[in-house]
């Protein structure tokens, strides 16, 4: 069979993650990177053809592909790009404003919807994996509440959406942010408690910001501790730091994560449903799910299917390399 011709958007840690992944999957092969600076990207990078994300027609043409991994920031990137994109070819993302999903989920259902593509959203593993973990512990367990929780480690677990919220900003050279559960909450869950959460009772966030020369640091950390979607319902800490401690420091890319509900079955007895992840690289993680996705959206698409889906509209098959015959004898 033909394999399945994947466009990498973004050539930044998710993107250079999905070219690993894509060799990992022998049915899948990419034919090319598109960025907004591809001169930049070539000279570090030149195995495939790396062409500028914004001429449509030119990278569609030559490079046929059959779908596109977006892997732009969720803030700033994935709004405009993944409308426009999805009007030309089926595309996945990971777009990971959780307060904002029903209206892109809404944006790219129309794009994809008017133009007979295929667009899987805010996939990875949260939103993504989560997701479809937390409505299955709730059809299991039902009237609990599912509860996601990241960073439980002393270290926190980095988040790539949250580091690259923070560059956005005005007078920000560089920055990473990491979450950190709190674990009180996390007992509290499993105790059976079945707790109404706030935001910012379940984790807090910790920053560290170059500045670029000159800029206030005041009015850059009120824009973070403001932001909404992002840090404006949490405790955040912030800490202004060197470029030097920066790259000493935090140039690693560790997360790991929890989903955990507590109820009842039928006759009353206790239960307690966890899925738990570790990733030594968030990137990484992320771009091995797209590119699961990447492979679904193959085959909603040449079943017909057209419009917007999430992890949680796609049968687990849909994931796999393996057959039918293959996951029933190694898999059930």
């Amino acid at each position: 069979m033909a394999k399945i011709r994947v466009v990498v958007a973004g050539y930044g840690n998710v993107g250079r993650g999905v070219l690993a992944a894509l060799k990992n999957n022998p049915d899948m092969v990419a034919v090319g990177v598109l960025s907004r600076n591809p001169d930049r990207v070539r000279k570090s990078f030149n195995e495939i053809p790396v062409m500028q994300i914004a001429d449509v027609d030119t990278w569609l043409d030559a490079l046929k592909p059959d779908v596109a991994i977006l892997c732009g920031g969720s803030k700033d990137d994935l709004p405009i790009q993944g409308p426009a994109l999805a009007q030309r070819i089926n595309t996945v993302d990971s777009f990971d404003n959780h307060s904002r999903i029903s209206e892109y989920f809404a944006a790219m259902d129309v794009a994809a919807g008017k133009s007979g593509h295929v667009s899987v959203i805010s996939t990875g593993w949260d939103p993504g994996i989560f997701s479809m973990e937390r409505v299955v512990a709730n059809a299991f367990l039902p009237g609990s509440r599912a509860y996601g929780f990241y960073g439980l480690g002393e270290s926190g677990g980095l988040s790539m959406g949250h580091s690259d919220a923070l560059r956005t900003i005005p007078g920000v050279k560089d920055a990473r942010q990491y979450t950190h559960a709190v674990s009180a909450s996390i007992e509290k869950v499993r105790s059976g408690e079945n707790p109404e959460f706030t935001p910012g009772d379940m984790h807090t966030r910790e920053c560290f910001v170059v500045l670029e020369d000159g800029a206030d640091q005041n009015a850059v950390a009120e824009t973070i501790r403001t932001m909404p979607g992002y840090f404006a319902p949490y405790k955040t800490e912030i800490h202004f730091v060197t470029q030097e401690f920066l790259d000493q420091n935090c140039a690693g890319f560790p997360h790991d994560g929890l989903v955990v509900a507590a109820g009842n079955t039928g006759n009353n007895h206790s239960a307690r449903i966890e899925y738990r992840c570790i990733w030594g690289s968030n990137p990484e993680a992320t771009a091995n799910v797209l590119v699961a996705h990447a492979r679904a959206v193959s085959r909603l698409a040449d079943e017909g299917k057209c419009g917007a889906f999430t992890i949680l509209d796609i049968p687990p098959a849909y994931f796999s390399m393996h057959s039918k015959e293959e996951l029933l004898k190694k898999f059930m």
